[in-house]
């Protein structure tokens, strides 16, 4: 590991314990499954209006 990497780490997570660590990536895989959900439900709801419209 570079110097720069542990201080960067230690500037990122340093004040942190391993279950804030672990709440913190839990979270972090949560967002992304949400955002991946919105923007699904997003395209999803255009092309139904689209259809809608009768503009296929």
């Amino acid at each position: 590991m570079t110097q720069q990497t542990y201080y960067r780490w230690r500037r990122e997570f340093g004040g942190m314990n391993r279950d804030q660590l672990k709440r913190l990536k839990e979270l972090e895989q949560e967002n992304t499954r949400l955002r991946r959900a919105v923007s699904d439900l997003t395209l999803d709801k255009l092309i139904l209006t689209e259809a809608a419209k009768g503009n296929f």
